[in-house]
């Protein structure tokens, strides 16, 4: 397939709001594949390609200026070769050698494929083709049902992978998918919900749990083999060793357990989520106290997968197989008072709240519903830093006002919906200076425009009507909480549940 019969389609989905124009778009795009080319199309219009990060900068890449090619000669195949012998390239000199490289696969590219291969590699090809379409996508190009599709992507892990059996297999083999243990499963994600009350009339009987401020995990079994995942799905296991070994001495033969880890201070006093991080890239040493595992899933055991089993029964199955001093503290419970006592424990223990979880929900692996509702004090999101601006006074020399993006599921696109320098510690400006200048894109004058990858926590008082932002929204005294190095842009809040958030509170949009 020609790369130009790719851009163009992405230029026409870039150019339509409507999600069913793009579904049929994309599906047209990948009936016309081989299915050599399928993972290597999938990555493409998603906007990645499937070897990730090749290691050249958007500096190198946008400076270059090629001549552009006439007529369109590249297909998807070589542009796919190209990408993958990048980060082989090592070495005295590789930087320059793997720049050269891409020039030479630029200068045979027209100027729209130009545009579009730069922008691909750099994250900012932002058309739309976000992963739930593309998995509606494959589902109507394969004829097979997409809830199918989305439930093999979320165990297999790669889209692209899940697309050849359902081309060339059908739905049986997408059906007959199973969890593997040490290969990680994409986490149920939360939605958020602004009381204790509202949360449990919206779940019912819920399993009432702390939402500790530790970091995500997800540990797997299978014999002797213990492999622990971040929240990314990147093995972490020999930066865990307690949870290795607390795995590992699980009367079981494989399993598969969800949770997070977390570490407390001498007097007792978890530690912040950002000191977790701090460590969370390094080997434990034996003056600190170690990452402690707390569990409060179980998605596989032995052999059979549980993300079907309601709630309940996946409860009473962790419960009897992990030690309790392993488990999150929880309750379950139909009672609102009871919840609100959970709520202000796990607020007198320093957490950050509680979880309400329906008590009959299946896990649905890699997605955010009703079913698992977070309550935070306040209103707290997870949205993408668009830009900073140059700092005045004491903050000369670094950035520090940011602009606050949130991801709009219509579009594909980061909204801007505020800006805030508040919360930002010593520490974060000097980090945030060095990394935001790694990932710019471009200036102008005071501001710093970045690639929309990292993430930070907002906390604010609510949600006022504004002019100002496409997105006729913006947050009222945001603060900033901490970065999310754990989260990818894509699993940032949206802008869709910043409009709701207005609307609950009686809010307008002329």
């Amino acid at each position: 397939m020609r790369l130009a019969e790719v851009v163009a389609t992405s230029q026409k989905i870039a150019g339509t709001r409507a999600r069913r124009a793009k579904v049929a778009g994309l599906a047209d795009l990948l009936a016309r594949a081989a299915p050599d080319e399928i993972p290597i199309l999938v990555g493409f219009l998603a906007g990645r390609p499937r070897q990730g990060r090749i290691g050249v900068g958007p500096a190198a890449l946008w400076a270059s200026e090629i001549d552009p090619a006439p007529e369109p000669v590249l297909d998807i195949a070589e542009v796919d070769r190209v990408i993958g012998a990048i980060p082989g390239i090592t070495g005295s000199g590789s930087q320059a050698r793997r720049t050269a490289l891409l020039e030479s696969l630029l200068g045979r590219a027209t100027a729209d494929e130009q545009d579009y291969l730069r922008r691909l590699l750099t994250g900012e090809l932002r058309h739309g083709a976000l992963e739930g379409l593309m998995m509606d996508a494959v589902a109507v190009a394969a004829g097979v049902d997409a809830a199918v599709v989305r439930r093999a992507a979320m165990l297999g892990g790669d889209l692209g992978s899940i697309a050849v059996p359902a081309f060339t297999e059908g739905e049986a083999a997408l059906r007959a998918m199973r969890i593997v243990p040490l290969r990680p499963v994409r986490p149920m994600l939360a939605s958020s919900s602004g009381s204790a009350a509202d949360a449990m009339e919206s779940s019912g009987r819920a399993s009432v749990e702390w939402k500790l401020d530790g970091v995500r995990i997800q540990a797997h079994r299978a014999g002797t083999r213990v492999a622990v995942f971040s929240r990314r799905l990147n093995e972490v296991t020999d930066r865990l060793p307690v949870v290795a070994e607390v795995v590992f001495g699980l009367p079981v033969s494989s399993v598969v357990l969800d949770g997070e880890v977390l570490a407390h201070d001498l007097e007792g006093r978890p530690e912040r989520f950002e000191q977790i991080m701090s460590r969370f890239g390094t080997h434990q040493d034996g003056d600190r106290t170690p990452l402690f595992p707390y569990f409060f899933d179980i998605l596989h055991l032995d052999g059979e997968d549980l993300i079907d089993l309601p709630l309940g029964r996946r409860i009473a199955t962790l419960e009897s197989l992990v030690p309790s001093e392993c488990l999150v503290p929880r309750l379950v419970t139909d009672r609102i008072p009871e919840a609100e006592g959970a709520l202000s424990e796990a607020r007198r223990s320093r957490h950050e709240g509680i979880m309400v979880k329906a008590i009959g929900s299946t896990y649905q692996a890699g997605r955010r519903g009703s079913a698992w509702l977070k309550v935070k004090p306040a209103y707290h999101l997870d949205l993408v830093v668009l830009a900073a601006e140059w700092g005045h006074g004491r903050r000369t020399g670094r950035l520090s006002n940011l602009h606050l993006g949130a991801r709009d599921t219509e579009s594909g696109r980061f909204v801007m919906v505020g800006k805030t320098f508040k919360g930002l510690t010593d520490a974060m400006l000097a980090w945030q200076t060095e990394r935001f200048l790694e990932i710019a894109v471009r200036r102008e004058r005071h501001v710093v425009f970045l690639r929309p990858e990292v993430v930070v926590e907002v906390a604010f008082d609510g949600v006022q009507s504004s002019p100002v932002y496409p997105g006729e929204v913006a947050l009222r005294f945001a603060r900033v909480k901490q970065y999310r190095p754990d989260k990818p842009p894509d699993q940032a809040d949206t802008i869709q549940r910043i409009h709701r958030i207005f609307e609950e509170r009686g809010g307008r949009r002329d």
